[in-house]
């Protein structure tokens, strides 16, 4: 199948039969007739996580009690979950632990690093970064006295260069919300040691969907979410990860009871596990983490760069048939048209996004909607098949032919876009 020729249903089908990791759409629990193309925000259910809380529910809660936490392992559950996700992102095991939400790890991640690098004054971060981001880059820069710069994504480079001996931290998002632009995370790593700085990354969208090299980048440190495309659930516990030679000096500013070298002294002095443990703060969310980490064994066999492959040709075909079939009605690709510099989602712009993305997704075809006018579409390699971007496209043909878009259900706004 070459650019020139059009694509048919029975070219997507040969696809999936041509697909090495096909099988694994069987590990999850899909409703019968949707197309989800939402994993981007919320990852669909695995099979085996009703079945662990079922088990943690009835039997370790209900008849082990307080017991549990030793007799059913509960207590250590956050490092076997950072553990497992270590290795999706190229860390070491000991690096990373399951706790909180991004924003409070990175709130701990900025706060820490800017107490390790106490004389310089400028953070370096982008306009357009997810808004949770921005305000606790914002709110930290107060607190400490700093200057947030957020610059175009074209722009970052050039305002690291700019910030040179000043420069304390550099937080991005690796893989951008909206549009999914890759940032490049080796070649910015290393500018910002070059000047003397740090750099955080948040990888929201890239943890189970790319295959990460934290330390191969010499990553310093990494916040990333445990609902997306690692499918742990709404509201997942997010993950932290400290690289091992700056452990000793993160000095994160909640220091609770499960950070402490020894918790169960019950001391009135804090004093930091040497390790990633360091990280945590309070009791971990027990149910939610095994929930997580029941989801994490999707991943056991999966070679993350077939996985990528994969993510890559079906955002490839997404776009070659919204050019086959859309064109004239008004969509505008706001992705990278280059897969290797897009992550595991295309975007499109349309004036009428938000109607058109309701009226699509009545249909059984689910994306979301972000403001002003983006409607994206996530692609969840391991559960996304190739038919399943016909199918959606023809369905936003016909949305757009029929005018369905225009009934009044779809134009009235909803709480969650």
């Amino acid at each position: 199948m070459t650019t020139q020729d059009t694509i048919t249903r029975a070219d997507t089908e040969k696809m999936d039969s041509a697909d090495p990791i096909a099988h694994i759409r069987d590990r999850f629990a899909l409703p019968e007739g949707d197309i989800y193309l939402d994993g981007n925000s919320l990852g669909a259910l695995p099979l085996g996580v009703m079945e662990r809380l079922e088990v943690a529910v009835k039997e370790e809660w209900g008849n082990g009690l307080i017991r549990s936490w030793n007799d059913a392992d509960w207590y250590p559950a956050p490092q076997r979950a950072g553990a497992a996700i270590a290795g999706l992102i190229g860390a070491e095991a000991d690096e990373v632990i399951v706790c909180d939400s991004i924003s409070v790890n990175l709130f701990k991640l900025l706060m820490g690093a800017l107490r390790m690098r106490p004389t310089r004054k400028i953070i370096v971060s982008e306009i357009g970064n997810f808004p949770t981001d921005v305000y606790i880059n914002s709110e930290v820069a107060n607190i400490m006295g700093c200057e947030l710069r957020c610059v175009m994504p074209e722009e970052v480079e050039a305002a690291v260069e700019e910030a040179g001996e000043n420069l304390a931290l550099v937080q991005l998002t690796h893989v951008h919300y909206k549009t999914g632009r890759i940032y490049d995370m080796a070649g910015i790593t290393k500018r910002a040691h070059d000047l003397g700085g740090l750099v955080i990354w948040d990888l929201a969208h890239s943890a189970g969907a790319l295959p990460v090299q934290l330390n191969e980048c010499n990553a310093d440190f990494a916040v990333g979410c445990g609902y997306k495309y690692l499918n742990g659930g709404p509201g997942a516990p997010a993950f932290v990860f400290v690289a091992k030679r700056h452990l000793a000096d993160m000095n994160q500013p909640l220091p609770g009871w499960h950070g402490h070298a020894e918790p169960f002294s019950f001391t009135q002095d804090y004093k930091p596990h040497a390790g990633i443990d360091r990280m945590l703060t309070g009791t971990a969310s027990q149910l939610a983490t095994l929930a997580l980490e029941t989801a994490l064994k999707v991943f056991e066999d999966v070679d993350m760069n077939v996985l990528r492959q994969k993510n890559m040709a079906l955002g490839d075909l997404f776009i070659a048939l919204v050019e086959q079939e859309l064109g004239g009605m008004g969509f505008e690709l706001a992705s990278p048209r280059d897969a290797k510099g897009r992550g595991s989602q295309v975007s499109l712009t349309h004036e009428n996004g938000y109607a058109i993305m309701q009226a699509v997704i009545a249909r059984g075809v689910v994306g979301d909607f972000r403001a002003p006018d983006i409607l994206r579409f996530g692609f969840a390699a391991p559960y996304v098949r190739y038919v399943d971007i016909w199918d959606s496209v023809t369905h936003i043909r016909e949305v757009m032919e029929t005018k369905e878009w225009q009934r009044p259900e779809f134009n009235e706004r909803r709480a969650v876009t």
